[in-house]
């Protein structure tokens, strides 16, 4: 069986897109979860990473690192991880590498489970990010018919974006009709209400990420137990 090293899941997008991906493609496998805390340095990570980053996935004795490199393993025995449509696979692949390598407002920002901010401003930056993936999620939706971004089924692509549906909805961004129907969406997906149900039961608070919420906005609620 797969073995999974992840971090908290209050805070970790990166795992939260292979996680999310592996319980909706019903890809058994293990969770282990390694708790990062305040002053947490790379040596206790690197122990079980060679970048010090999670996620990872063990399989045997091969250890694949990023989860770019962990979605494309998987794909190899698990197919339907990428849609079936060559162009839509394409597409998705395409979408799935610019959220890899892209919107800096998005993955500067931590994961936020617990948290709902009120936003003090947006830079011109940041504005550029939220209307591309309000555009990029228009394409999707209307080139392939949905209710998942490239297609009827939940995809590799749907995994990677998750985090920003968390985001979109606890910073109260605006984007257009079905942008916004598909985070309600991907926001009831049961596995994604037992990932977030279980950050906000996560006793770690890491000063570095809470001061990311505390310069980006106001807290209006905080969710955690």
């Amino acid at each position: 069986m797969y073995q999974l090293l992840i971090a908290n899941k209050n805070y970790s997008s990166w795992s939260l897109m292979v996680w999310l991906l592996m319980r909706q493609i019903q890809i058994p496998f293990e969770e282990k979860l390694f708790t990062f805390e305040q002053h947490d340095s790379w040596e206790k990570f690197s122990k079980s990473s060679p970048t010090g980053l999670l996620p990872c996935l063990i399989d045997g004795d091969t250890l694949v690192w990023d989860s770019l490199a962990i979605v494309e393993y998987l794909a190899e025995a698990f197919p339907t991880i990428w849609p079936k449509n060559k162009n839509a696979r394409a597409w998705a692949r395409s979408a799935t590498s610019e959220m890899h390598s892209g919107f800096q407002f998005f993955n500067s920002k931590s994961l936020s489970c617990a948290t709902q901010v009120k936003l003090k401003t947006l830079s011109e930056k940041s504005r550029k990010d939220i209307n591309r993936i309000n555009e990029l999620w228009q394409e999707g939706l209307n080139k392939f018919g949905g209710p998942f971004l490239a297609g009827r089924h939940f995809t590799a692509m749907d995994a990677f974006y998750s985090p920003v549906a968390i985001k979109i909805n606890n910073y109260g961004l605006s984007i257009d009709k079905k942008p916004r129907q598909y985070v309600n969406r991907i926001l009831a997906l049961p596995n994604l209400r037992q990932w977030i149900e279980q950050a906000l039961r996560e006793p770690w608070r890491v000063q570095e990420y809470e001061e990311i919420e505390r310069q980006a906005g106001i807290s209006t609620m905080d969710l955690s137990t």
